[in-house]
């Protein structure tokens, strides 16, 4: 009977064993190009949002596009080939002088951001699309100017103003589309309210909410946002979490309750006790653990950003092989270096960088919008695999509220009163629902429960204080088999769950304390069945309370009365029977298993341990998350694949294209076209990822 701290605390633990990432395509979706390679942070902290830098971005695109723009029709109507085409005549001395000028302007503001990233690529020693930008770029403007100082051939000048004017076009589409992907997290750090009312005495100031302190008192007024994590000092509301923890239905708070920021007061006035500063707020940790879960990689994301650094190779071997073909095959340098162009255009391995981080960015948000906090990208990708699902009950298939239904004394000196108190005064400060069971019932009784000192948890065998001067141990069946076995027969019941109560070594008595069982796990069970799952009970509690919670919910199996150290046995053995298991747990004994576990899901009720050990958290501890869970970790997962079958489907048909194996057949793509086609890819991948629902 451990003592478990609520979640906020176990929300606290920064992974600081993560490395930090420097791909141009981490998780970070807003880190795709080279512009914003100074920044990985994500997020301040509390909550503040380094996205604005997006935005700017995205104007400075929309600036050189229309400067661009502007430049390019010049440019267009002096170009020899254009003026063929159109049946115009346009020429006057230095006109050559005049192109070549507009050109190197076009060149060097607009080509700007891509000989910039680059410059950031090879300093990295990492080419990707901005290599292959860049390159096509030099490549044409230096031939084009070598044509006007007597170079054989024809001036490149007008391709690449309009290659330059689709590419920024499509950046600035494209980056609009990202930024859609992203927004999720923007709305979750806009949940914070920005200003709070602070009560201090009889008067009410207003303050911003990033002052606030552990101890203030704020006023939370119907209909506003609650400003900070707290506790209800005064008032009764019905609050709206959903957008915290998914539960749809308003959550009634009074004196004594926790709240958490960002959520949505009723119609009732709240007076709150400040729990946490902004940083430390449950919000902000969430957004922290979101934005770590989007920085770190997947095995996935590894595979994506190889196969999009052999892309940028292969793009460039392409290029130089299809120039090289078409000069042996005849063709002008011009004709060549348009091919070559073209295809290193078309390869850039944008959609298949950005494949997999739009639809993390995007999974990860949602998911915790609706209770699912992702700490491991792997775990939550790998939820797919799972075969064996194993429950720890207490709180999670049960409802976790505990009723005294039996008490009986062991030994004559102690009445049942007595042992009530105290067991009680062991349990006090602990939040397990045992515990809680046991104080509610004194307290109900109108026992006075005396203090108790030297506190110690017994990790998945009990607790034990020290009361009145009695060593006070609060134990389970397990415990007191190990210790007497001469009580082992004492107390068998199939109702509910045995807590024994030990006084100076000596057991005194036992309370039986009994917990009905949810109303979504049975449907949550079937559900799992159609996903081929099978469900396993593991358990400290008895056989007979076991088997009767595994026949009630159809369990595939049950193993009950273990100790901490046999749970994480009892998953060697599975896993060793070829299961892919997933254990879903919320105590201080389940740590181990939950580490052992190929997937260890926390319940959020749950102490900060098991979350620690734990790759996904449900804050709400309702066993239908953990299928909400393993369906959407399979569909982003087919989101992921899909993105990655479009971004490399499309490379292995344009690419010939470009390089022109249609040519004699009339079919040619420009580098325009080609940056139009680049451009297409990406956006498509983008409104994939958001398509992605939980």
């Amino acid at each position: 009977m451990e003592k478990h701290q609520h979640m906020h605390m176990h929300m606290d633990h920064d992974h600081h064993d993560r490395e930090p990432q420097a791909d141009a395509h981490t998780g970070h979706v807003h880190d795709h190009t080279d512009h914003s390679r100074h920044d990985h942070s994500g997020h301040t902290g509390h909550g503040g949002h380094a996205g604005h830098d997006h935005q700017a971005m995205i104007r400075d695109f929309r600036q050189r596009f229309y400067v661009v723009l502007v430049l390019t029709i010049p440019v267009m109507l002096l170009s020899k080939m254009i003026q063929h085409w159109m049946g115009l005549n346009i020429s006057f001395p230095g006109d050559n002088y005049l192109l070549c000028t507009l050109s190197a302007v076009i060149f060097l503001y607009g080509g700007w951001p891509f000989l910039s990233g680059w410059w950031s690529e090879m300093r990295m020693r990492n080419p990707g699309m901005m290599t292959l930008i860049g390159f096509a770029i030099t490549v044409a403007f230096v031939y084009s100017v070598a044509t006007l100082f007597g170079l054989q051939g024809m001036d490149f000048f007008w391709e690449l103003a309009t290659l330059i004017l689709i590419m920024l076009l499509g950046h600035w589409i494209e980056m609009k589309s990202v930024a859609g992907a992203s927004r999720e997290l923007e709305m979750l750090v806009q949940l914070m309210p920005a200003e709070a009312h602070l009560v201090e005495g009889g008067n009410i100031r207003e303050v911003k909410t990033d002052s606030l302190q552990p101890g203030n008192m704020v006023l939370i007024k119907p209909g506003e946002k609650v400003a900070a994590d707290g506790i209800v000092t005064e008032g009764s509301s019905y609050l709206n979490e959903s957008m915290l923890t998914g539960e749809s239905k308003p959550v009634k708070k009074s004196t004594g309750d926790r709240v958490i920021a960002g959520s949505i007061n009723g119609n009732q006035a709240l007076h709150i006790k400040v729990s946490h500063n902004a940083a430390a707020s449950y919000l902000s940790q969430v957004i922290k653990l979101v934005n770590d879960a989007q920085q770190a990689k997947s095995n996935t994301q590894l595979l994506a950003d190889k196969a999009a650094r052999w892309l940028t190779i292969i793009a460039i071997v392409a290029g130089i092989a299809t120039f090289a073909y078409w000069r042996i095959d005849g063709q002008s340098i011009s004709f060549a270096m348009e091919r070559m162009v073209t295809v290193i255009v078309i390869c850039c391995p944008h959609a298949l960088g950005l494949a997999v981080p739009l639809v993390v960015a995007r999974s990860t948000t949602v998911a915790a919008k609706n209770g699912l906090l992702i700490k491991n990208r792997t775990a939550f990708e790998n939820a797919r695999k799972i075969t064996t699902l194993v429950f720890d009950k207490t709180g999670t298939l049960t409802v976790g509220k505990f009723q005294v239904v039996q008490l009986e004394t062991l030994d004559n000196r102690y009445s049942q009163q007595e042992i009530l108190t105290l067991a009680a005064a062991v349990e006090q400060q602990s939040e397990h629902p045992i515990a809680t069971g046991i104080v509610e019932r004194a307290r109900t009784e109108g026992l006075q429960i005396p203090a108790a000192s030297d506190m110690q948890a017994l990790a998945g065998k009990g607790i034990s204080a020290t009361v009145n001067g009695k060593k006070v141990q609060v134990v389970s069946p397990a415990y007191v088999k190990e210790q007497f076995p001469q009580q082992s027969t004492i107390g068998q019941t199939d109702t509910g769950t045995l807590s024994f109560v030990v006084v100076d070594g000596q057991p005194a008595g036992y309370i039986v304390l009994a917990d009905e069982i949810r109303p979504e796990s049975l449907p949550a069970i079937q559900a799992l069945k159609k996903e081929h799952i099978a469900s396993v009970l593991l358990t400290g509690d008895n056989k007979k309370v076991a088997a009767a919670v595994a026949q009630q919910l159809q369990l595939d199996n049950y193993i009950a009365e273990v100790l901490p150290h046999q749970k994480l046995e009892e998953i060697k053995k599975l896993q060793d029977a070829g299961q892919f298991v997933a254990m879903t747990g919320d105590g201080i004994n389940d740590a181990p298993a939950l580490a052992q576990a190929d997937i260890g899901i926390a319940i959020g009720s749950g102490s900060d341990i098991a979350a620690e050990t734990a790759g996904i958290v449900l804050v709400n501890s309702n066993p239908q998350d953990i299928v909400s869970l393993v369906r959407f970790g399979k569909a982003t997962y087919r989101k992921m694949i899909q993105n990655l079958a479009w971004a490399t489907g499309y490379n292995v048909i344009t690419m010939p294209l470009a390089a022109g194996v249609l040519y004699h057949w009339g079919v040619l793509l420009s580098p325009a076209a080609g940056a139009v086609l680049m451009t297409v890819s990406t956006v498509i991948v983008a409104i994939n990822a958001r398509l992605l629902k939980l």
